[in-house]
C-alpha cells in the first residue's frame, strides 16, 4: 500500500507572473493536502470520490457542486498524471513493469480559492507512480511534468509556480526567465529557510465560489498580443518577487509587507477584481495587515503584527465569510 501526499500552496509574491516568464515566491501550506493511495491489483482502476458522482439531490445541488468543483472532479487529474508519467518514461527509455494498480485520491484543500488543490492531486499521483514503478524523475523536472498533465491534457491555464512549491515544499524563490525555460525546460528554484519568514496569515472564502480556470485568460491574450500595459505590469510583479527574495533574507518585514500590498495593487491594474475578493483585501488592510491573493482569487495572504491584530482579522474577515488560519510551513 503506497500513500503519497502533496500540500496546498500560497503564492507570497510574484502572482501571476509565473505563467509569463516571471518570478515568484511561494510557501507550502501543510494545513491542507491531497493524498493518493495506490496498491497493486489485477486491473488498473481509478476509484471515484464523492465529488466525482453524477447523482444529485436536485438541480440546485448540481449547480452548487459544479460551481465549487467544476464539471469533472478529480478523476481526470489522476488520469492525466498517469498518461504523462507513461509518456515521460517512454521518452526517457524507462521500461515499466507490466503490473496494474488501484488508485484513489482524497483532498482537504478548499477548492476554487487559489490554494492549488488540482495540482496537489497531480503531484501526489506522480509521486505514487514513481514509488510504485521505482522511477526517479529529477526534482526540477517533476513540476514541469505536473504542469504538462494539466495544460496539455486538460487545457487548464496555469504556470509552474504551484507545482514547484508542491514538489519542493517549504518556501521557494523561483525564476522562470524565458532563457532558462527554453534551455532546460525548467527555471531556477532557490529554497528559502521558512524560519526567516514573518508572522503570516491566510484567509479563504468558505462559501461557494466560481471555477477559476478561465480567470487569467484575458491577461494571456493581451500578453500574447504584446499589450505594453500588461507586459510592463507583469514585469513589475516579477520585480516584486525578485526584491522580496533579498528582503526575506534580510528579514526586513516592513518592506516585505509593502511588497505584498504592491503585488496586489499591480495585479489590480490588469485584472478585474470582484467585489467579494476586493472586500477580503480591504478588510485585512483595515486591520493593519498586508494583503494579496494567494493565487487566482478567493484567498489572501499577508503579514500580521501580533496576536491582537490576528484576532481582529479573525473577527472582521468572518463577516466576509472567510476563515483565517496561520499557515503551517516546514
Amino acid at each position: 500500500m503506497i500513500e503519497t501526499r502533496a500540500y496546498a500552496r500560497a503564492g507570497l509574491l510574484g502572482n501571476p507572473s509565473d505563467g509569463y516568464f516571471g518570478k515568484t515566491i511561494s510557501i507550502s501550506v501543510r494545513n491542507f493536502g491531497a493524498s493518493i493511495t495506490l496498491y497493486e491489483s489485477p486491473e488498473l482502476q481509478i476509484e471515484p470520490q464523492i465529488q466525482d458522482t453524477h447523482i444529485y439531490k436536485n438541480i440546485f445541488h448540481l449547480r452548487d457542486t459544479i460551481s465549487t468543483l467544476g464539471y469533472h472532479g478529480g478523476v481526470p487529474l489522476v488520469k492525466a498524471a498517469i498518461k504523462k508519467f507513461v509518456e515521460y518514461c517512454d521518452k526517457e527509455g524507462i521500461k515499466l513493469s507490466n503490473k496494474n494498480f488501484t488508485v484513489r485520491y482524497r483532498t482537504t484543500i478548499p477548492r476554487q480559492v487559489g490554494l492549488a488543490g488540482s495540482s496537489a492531486i497531480v503531484v501526489a499521483t506522480l509521486r505514487a507512480l514513481m514509488h510504485f514503478y521505482k522511477v526517479e524523475v529529477p526534482p526540477p523536472m517533476l513540476p514541469t511534468l505536473a504542469l504538462k498533465s494539466e495544460v496539455e491534457e486538460l487545457g487548464i491555464t496555469a504556470g509552474l509556480q504551484d507545482r514547484v512549491i508542491q514538489c519542493y515544499e517549504g518556501c521557494v524563490y523561483m525564476d522562470f526567465s524565458k532563457d532558462l525555460i527554453d534551455k532546460q525546460g525548467y527555471g531556477y528554484y532557490e529554497p528559502l529557510d521558512p524560519r526567516m519568514l514573518p508572522k503570516l496569515y491566510i484567509a479563504y472564502k468558505t462559501d461557494l465560489s466560481k471555477v477559476s480556470g478561465k480567470v487569467l485568460n484575458t491577461i494571456r491574450e493581451r500578453w500574447e498580443r504584446g499589450d505594453p500595459h500588461v507586459v510592463g505590469t507583469l514585469q513589475n510583479i516579477a520585480g516584486v518577487a525578485e526584491e522580496g527574495c533579498g528582503v526575506i533574507k534580510n528579514q526586513d518585514f516592513k518592506r516585505l509587507g509593502e511588497l505584498i500590498n504592491q503585488n496586489f495593487d499591480y495585479r489590480a491594474q490588469i485584472m478585474t477584481i470582484t467585489e467579494r475578493n476586493q472586500a477580503l483585501i480591504d478588510t485585512a488592510r483595515s486591520c493593519g495587515a498586508s494583503a494579496s491573493f494567494t493565487g487566482s482569487g478567493g484567498s489572501i495572504i499577508g503579514i500580521y503584527r501580533d496576536e491582537e491584530m490576528l484576532n481582529r482579522l479573525f473577527v472582521e474577515l468572518k463577516k466576509q465569510n472567510a476563515r483565517v488560519i496561520k499557515p503551517f510551513i516546514v
